[in-house]
């Protein structure tokens, strides 16, 4: 291992912060680092809007499913994806911007998110700590609103950072075997990777107290494991309106 590699290893999600500022510096800097990720055909096609404001990060905090560290961390950011630029220079240099097809969102959605990894790495490096917001996409028109963004401009995921005040726990990720795939797709070793999993998880206590009914076992329980927690969770539809806020938001997803 390398230094770069052993803090990727540390990442966690910090949910518990302290209220010390951060210098608006050290925020150009991460989001500077975060530029450097790649990007579709060098069109950079997202923003980033830094929020400070108490006021507007408790309303972010409502938006976002009451998540408290969001207005507990000093800086939230909220990454978006944006062909508004493009729009704007193809105005400007005589052309029509297509924009209403499904690959000119999905760009931008990558572009988005490979520059916000980056912008964590970075600020992990220095500190900080950061937790992913996905909860900005429960209301993004409300978002939008707040925010003012722009037609061809969609919040993608929130950020919070801030100093940890507590040690975050570092959750196991799946086995290899699970994801990685040699010449062809293969997922004979799926069932035991994910059995393994889920014991790892389980020894992290993160499913403590919580147990499930065995089926065809009346009183027969086990433990509640990541693999019924994805099973639940794909088993219901989430942000139902999302396609048509996303078209309401200049996004034509044909």
């Amino acid at each position: 291992m390398n230094s770069v590699i052993e803090l990727i290893y540390r990442h966690a999600s910090v949910r518990d912060y302290k209220t010390d500022p951060i210098p608006a510096d050290m925020i150009r800097e991460v989001v500077a680092a975060g530029q450097r990720a790649s990007t579709s055909s060098n069109l950079q096609t997202y923003s980033v809007v830094v929020t400070q404001d108490l006021t507007k990060r408790k309303r972010l905090q409502e938006l976002c499913n009451h998540q408290e560290h969001i207005s507990q961390a000093p800086v939230f950011l909220t990454w978006c994806a944006d062909i508004s630029r493009m729009d704007r220079i193809a105005s400007v240099r005589g052309y029509d911007h297509i924009s209403d097809n499904v690959e000119n969102f999905l760009m931008a959605a990558v572009d988005a998110a490979l520059a916000m990894q980056n912008t964590a790495l970075a600020a992990e490096s220095l500190g900080l700590g950061i937790c992913y917001i996905g909860g900005i996409r429960n209301q993004p028109l409300e978002v939008v609103k707040l925010l003012e963004l722009p037609k061809l401009v969609f919040p993608i995921s929130g950020m919070t950072l801030g100093y940890p005040a507590s040690e975050a726990m570092i959750r196991p990720r799946l086995p290899l075997e699970a994801i990685l795939h040699w010449e062809k797709y293969d997922s004979k070793h799926e069932p035991e990777a994910l059995k393994a999993y889920d014991q790892a998880m389980l020894a992290t206590d993160i499913y403590k107290g919580r147990q499930i009914k065995v089926s065809g076992g009346e009183n027969e329980t086990e433990e509640y494991s990541w693999q019924e927690h994805t099973a639940r969770r794909a088993s219901k539809r989430t942000r139902t309106n999302l396609k048509k806020e996303l078209e309401e938001q200049g996004f034509q997803l044909n």
